[in-house]
């Protein structure tokens, strides 16, 4: 007797799975539908230690689930099943503790049903495993036992839960040539981008816009503003064809010419006057040299009336404002009538010996001579004889 009383304990205690009433097996199956169908999508089993009942929990192993799909195996098939798989798999993450085992496998769950689906949204029909990009052809590698490293940041590539892409060759494509070299490129080097050519505008005033390769895109942007093209070298026909740049080179002649009197006069230098050039520091220092941005400026009319302006306003500050530059002006030595002449004058010829200032009809009516270089001249004579007898005396 007491065997037999045993013996119903430790039934009622270890209820066998497949001994059940005729309509309690319905009643477990729809309890836990919602269930089989979460663990479906997750790839879940129901032998894992929380998704069993504690009444259940048996010694010896009997609570393994021995048959259950192995991690990766998802019977989610369409977008939609996914997108619902991925949530609830969201949800078991945040419910578990955090740093924990379970927690870790729940999140290579989740790794595994985002690859599937963007495999779903991004499929190829041809090729399921190339990708173009950069005309080039990447091939979809499987996993592998050996250690793999991105050749970008030269990290490990964990196959069960990355993806890598191994570059296989370059797709064929139509030679490009570029305008500012005339080489050939391919795709992957030449985008089609359009850029101004130097040598058309030098030699052909052609400022429309060309294909170019990148690394000569580069290479113009970077000397845009630098003043490397001596146009008096390169082509001094192209003064005899566009009037801008006669207009252009004659202002930047008189800024030359009045940067000596804003050296020497303190109020100019606190004004900072030399410093509305800043952005053409090329224009304080010669008259010969420029940029390709320069050219464009010419070509658009707007350098034209920018630098206009700044002479306007040095030549007020050397003519009116200034007492100081003012009183370093000429007159004219030839006829000693008129105003007080400045080099930038307009109606004005400097001498190139000793850069005295006169009106330009008398310096040409006397070009044979000039007073002040007689002057000095005939100062040098007397420095070099010595004192005469009759002074000695």
């Amino acid at each position: 007797m007491e065997c037999d009383e045993k013996l119903v304990r430790f039934r009622q205690a270890h209820l066998n799975p497949f001994n059940k009433q005729p309509g309690q097996g319905q009643h477990d199956q729809e309890a836990g539908d919602d269930l089989s169908c979460r663990d479906s999508l997750l790839g879940l089993s129901h032998g894992d230690p929380m998704f069993q009942c504690s009444e259940r929990v048996m010694d010896l192993g009997l609570a393994e689930d021995h048959f259950s799909r192995p991690v990766g195996l998802f019977l989610a098939s369409d977008i939609q099943q996914l997108r619902q798989a991925i949530e609830e798999c969201k949800q078991v993450i945040l419910e578990l503790p955090e740093h924990s085992e379970r927690q870790k496998d729940a999140v290579v769950r989740l790794i595994h049903l985002r690859l599937k689906l963007q495999e779903l949204k991004d499929p190829s029909e041809d090729e399921p495993n190339i990708r173009v990009l950069l005309e080039h052809r990447f091939y979809k590698e499987k996993s592998k036992s050996v250690k793999q490293t991105c050749d970008k940041c030269n990290t490990i590539i964990w196959g069960l839960i990355q993806t890598w892409y191994t570059c296989t060759g370059g797709v064929p494509s139509e030679a490009r040539q570029c305008d500012y070299t005339g080489l050939y490129y391919c795709g992957n080097c030449h985008w089609n981008d359009l850029a101004i050519i130097p040598a058309r505008v030098i030699h052909n005033w052609d400022f429309e816009p060309r294909k170019v390769s990148r690394c000569s895109m580069r290479y113009l942007a970077l000397m845009v503003s630098r003043p490397v093209l001596k146009l008096r070298e390169i082509n001094p026909l192209l003064f005899n064809y566009v009037e801008e740049l006669v207009e252009i080179r004659k202002l930047r002649q008189d800024i030359l010419l009045m940067k000596p009197y804003f050296i020497t006069c303190k109020e100019a230098m606190e004004a900072r006057l030399l410093l509305q050039l800043q952005d053409r520091q090329h224009f304080v220092e010669n008259d010969e040299m420029y940029s390709l941005q320069d050219l464009v400026d010419i070509q658009a009319g707007r350098l034209s009336c920018s630098l206009a302006e700044i002479h306007t306003l040095f030549a007020k500050h050397i003519k009116l404002d200034c007492e100081r530059c003012q009183a370093k002006g000429f007159v004219c030595e030839l006829c000693k009538e008129g105003d007080v002449l400045f080099p930038f004058d307009s109606h004005t010829s400097v001498c190139t010996d000793c850069s005295a200032v006169f009106h330009r009809d008398c310096y040409y009516d006397n070009s044979t001579t000039c007073p002040r270089c007689a002057r000095l001249s005939l100062r040098k004579q007397s420095l070099f004889r010595g004192p005469s007898a009759e002074e000695q005396a």
